[in-house]
C-alpha cells in the first residue's frame, strides 16, 4: 500500500540557509551600531563602517542570551566589531561569527 505524504508549504522567507554567505572571504566590519533589531530568527544590526552601511547579522536571541548577549549589548550608538562572512546573495551583508563590543568578544555559533 502507498502512503501519501501531504506537508504543508513553507514560506520562504521562514528562515534562509548559511549557504548564500562566502566562508572563503571572511570580512571584519567595524563602526557604530544605527540600528539593532534584537527579535527572532536572528539579530540584525546595521552598522554604519568606515567606507559604506552594513547589515550584519547575529544569532538568535536564544544563543545570544545564553552567552550574555543581551539588548544592551548592541544598542544603538554602541560601536561594534564584527567578524564573520559576506552575503553572496545580499550587497553590504554578512553574517557574523563573532562579535566585540566594548572589549566584550561573543561567539555567535
Amino acid at each position: 500500500a502507498a502512503v501519501l505524504v501531504i506537508s504543508p508549504a513553507v514560506p520562504s522567507s521562514a528562515h534562509h540557509g548559511w549557504g548564500s554567505y562566502d566562508s572563503r572571504n571572511p570580512v571584519t566590519v567595524a563602526g557604530k551600531i544605527l540600528t539593532s533589531k534584537y527579535e527572532n530568527p536572528h539579530v540584525t544590526l546595521t552598522v554604519q563602517a568606515k567606507d559604506k552601511v552594513w547589515t550584519v547579522t547575529l544569532a538568535p536571541t536564544s544563543r545570544m542570551q545564553n552567552r550574555g548577549a543581551l539588548p544592551a549589548l548592541v544598542p544603538v550608538g554602541k560601536d561594534i566589531t564584527a567578524f564573520g562572512y559576506p552575503s553572496i546573495a545580499e550587497k553590504d551583508a554578512m553574517r557574523a561569527e563573532r562579535i566585540t563590543v566594548e572589549g566584550k568578544s561573543i561567539e555567535m555559533r
